[in-house]
């Protein structure tokens, strides 16, 4: 029987799914990862290969203060560049951030981003957990928040891996009331590109108690480029880059990034076909007779029915169909039996709902 321990830790680990279960990774159809299925747009393309063919590229330092890139983040975000920050990757910007604030202890409502724990954990900081669980809607209990004596309160919008958006009230009324307390709010928006117009980086500047968090790679496409930034007030930001390491991003990666963050009609693009291909599949999964939970961003959180025996589901799904999705079984506050799968192209979306529909019928007739 399999257990937590032999779920992949993130989405997009098909090497060692396929070196356990002896198929080519190349015929592994991945729902475990929420990357937009269309790819980058073409002008990263175009920016990589110029950048490989220019050999300063690879020879000369990257900028070390990423002017251009922190320039074109500013542009499409709406904020200063001095109030950003970039490394490659969100854990190392938590780590930061969680270092120079001297945080002792954090609120962490879960379920949660797995690597949220990991990163409090590595750092000493002591975590004190609120369930915001499928139970509750994902929603978060306001009063509960502040009952403890915290230094920080971690949450995402959208939720992963709910989906979940928050009202649009809710996180600006927890962040004033944090401020009263002298409590920090570090708030992940890496999915906020999907609903731009909820994020929060307009507030940084006149609320010091507020960071936030954002991707660039997931919406575009590129995740193996590794960028990702924060948003601060400007006082801030200049203690947080201290405690970063020098050169965070590479040349190719900032390139990449510029040229993709100009691409408005694709970001526009984007979004209006994710909001259909998420609005057929969700329809389509509760027609097998599936929980789906409503969501905002580019991937769907489900429940199996009570019957069904998860572990044989995730395995058949990949033996029998050759698809990967993201077992739930480590996210804390979710029961047993829930997955999370990507939105991805219709024709892929609907040989997922098939192979689901199959799964299902042959794991009831065998219960």
């Amino acid at each position: 029987m399999a257990d937590a321990d032999n779920y992949p830790r993130h989405g997009g680990q098909l090497n060692p799914i396929a070196r356990r279960f002896g198929i080519p990774a190349s015929q592994l159809l991945d729902f475990s990862a929420n990357i937009n299925p269309d790819g980058p747009p073409a002008a990263v393309l175009s920016s990589l290969r110029a950048g490989v063919e220019d050999i300063a590229t690879i020879t000369a330092y990257p900028d070390l203060e990423s002017t251009e890139l922190k320039d074109a983040i500013a542009n499409y975000s709406g904020v200063a560049p001095q109030s950003l920050l970039v490394a490659n990757g969100f854990v190392p910007l938590l780590e930061a951030t969680l270092r120079t604030l001297a945080i002792r202890r954090c609120l962490l409502p879960v379920p949660a981003f797995v690597e949220y724990r990991k990163t409090l954990e590595r750092l000493g900081v002591e975590i004190a957990l609120q369930v915001a669980g499928a139970e509750m809607l994902f929603e978060y209990n306001t009063k509960e928040m502040f009952e403890g004596q915290c230094d920080a309160i971690l949450l995402a919008n959208p939720q992963n891996p709910s989906g979940v958006c928050q009202h649009p009230a809710f996180i600006p009324r927890l962040i004033e009331e944090a401020s009263r307390k002298d409590i920090y709010i570090l708030l992940d928006e890496a999915f906020i590109d999907y609903v731009p117009d909820l994020s929060l980086v307009a507030m940084t500047e006149r609320l010091p108690n507020l960071i936030i968090f954002r991707s660039v790679t997931k919406f575009y496409g590129i995740p193996g480029l590794r960028v990702a930034y924060a948003v601060t007030n400007r006082s801030l930001a200049s203690s947080i880059v201290e405690n970063l390491p020098p050169w965070p991003i590479t040349t190719l990666a900032s390139q990449a990034v510029i040229a993709a963050l100009g691409d408005q009609a694709y970001a526009i693009r984007t979004r209006v076909d994710n909001l259909l291909r998420r609005t057929s599949l969700q329809r389509d999964l509760i027609s097998q007779g599936i929980l789906v939970y409503p969501a905002a961003a580019n991937f769907l959180l489900f429940r199996l029915p009570q019957w069904i025996d998860f572990h044989a589901f995730w395995r058949h799904m990949i033996a029998e169909h050759r698809t990967v999705m993201r077992s739930c079984t480590d996210y804390e506050g979710l029961s047993e039996g829930h997955f999370r799968v990507a939105v991805k192209t219709p024709k892929e979306n609907n040989e997922l709902v098939a192979a689901i529909g199959e799964s299902l019928s042959k794991l009831t007739q065998s219960s």
